[in-house]
């Protein structure tokens, strides 16, 4: 089968390799689509993600396909069945898991960054988180409802009201799917700001977004209940925390840089006894993002931006490829 490897820090080839078998708790997927989102830009950079990936590892943590095997033990899916996996396997035995917070497993492991993932035609994963695609799911959306399910654990982390007046920084993949998710969950208002005035017009014509902002030239306001950092940088990080009022929640999501700090006033968050949260990938979230997607609560149809063969993956990492708001890789 054809993959493509990444074999070292910032050098990825196309190979033959043999298809995998499956062990008697595991299923084998023919890759339809994988996406490609900013954990395998930091990959391909040698940056942590979830895990750290050490080359050769086939990247791919986003997918689709469908079931070409199933081992002996496995009950939930059957060959033929259309399915999207989420990646990340815990270890089940480990101090976090064994208190309900999987996430944070000492011994987290995660297809497509610690083992062999969907920038191949088969790949193969426990049979524990593969999960059956509804038909009315395309196999190229099949493939984002792993970025849907982290920013679905991200507003689960949050305690939401109708009432609430939320911001979200970062015109993105994620910010906009962010955009979605919290009208979803029922957020009465979701105002958007980013840099680039085109995803902000989109966002506001399809997704029911009040107001927006251009962060180059606009100030924002400081007036919001909840505010999602979806960039990752010590200044949208800082902007999130000056956008909001007394009572407010700072949902911290976009990944920074391993060594990036940002500076807080330490008396506004005890003056306005501000909340600020982490949140880290998806733990119990795949059904409830399966379910926005088929239901038309979330689209992201309108933002898939490209669709590539695996020869145009390393391109897109390195960055040379302009405008790209989400890529997916046609596999299969």
């Amino acid at each position: 089968m054809k993959g493509l490897v990444l074999t070292a820090v910032k050098k990825m080839e196309i190979q033959d390799l043999p298809k995998p078998s499956v062990l008697p708790n595991e299923v084998l997927v023919q890759t339809k689509y994988a996406g490609i989102c900013g954990t395998d830009h930091a990959l391909y950079n040698g940056l942590p993600g979830s895990a750290k990936a050490v080359p050769p590892i086939v990247l791919g943590h986003e997918n689709s396909g469908v079931v070409a095997a199933v081992g002996a033990n496995v009950t939930n899916v059957k060959v033929g069945d259309r399915v999207t996996v989420d990646p990340n396997i815990y270890c089940g035995q480990c101090y976090y898991c064994r208190t309900g917070r999987p996430e944070l497993c000492d011994h987290l492991s995660a297809v497509g960054v610690t083992r062999n993932g969907g920038l191949a035609e088969y790949f193969t994963a426990p049979a524990s988180v593969v999960y059956e695609l509804p038909d009315s799911i395309s196999f190229k959306a099949g493939a984002t409802i792993e970025p849907i399910s982290c920013a679905v654990h991200g507003v689960q982390l949050l305690h939401l009201t109708p009432y609430a007046k939320a911001l979200v920084i970062g015109d993105g993949f994620m910010g906009q799917l962010f955009v979605q998710i919290l009208q979803a969950y029922g957020v009465h208002q979701v105002d958007f700001a980013g840099i680039i005035d085109d995803k902000l017009a989109l966002n506001k014509k399809l997704f029911n977004v009040k107001n927006t902002y251009n962060t180059t030239r606009d100030t924002l306001p400081s007036d919001y209940d909840i505010v999602v950092e979806a960039v990752g940088k010590p200044e949208t990080q800082e902007q999130a925390v000056n956008a909001t009022r007394k009572g407010a929640q700072v949902l911290m999501f976009g990944v920074g840089h391993p060594d990036a700090h940002f500076q807080m006033n330490t008396y506004e968050i005890y003056q306005k006894q501000l909340t600020i949260q982490g949140s880290f990938i998806n733990p119990h979230a795949f059904e409830d993002s399966i379910a926005l997607l088929a239901s038309g609560k979330v689209n992201v149809d309108p933002l898939i931006s490209h669709e590539l063969e695996l020869n145009q993956v390393e391109p897109v990492l390195q960055g040379k490829v302009a405008g790209v708001s989400k890529a997916v890789v046609k596999v299969g």
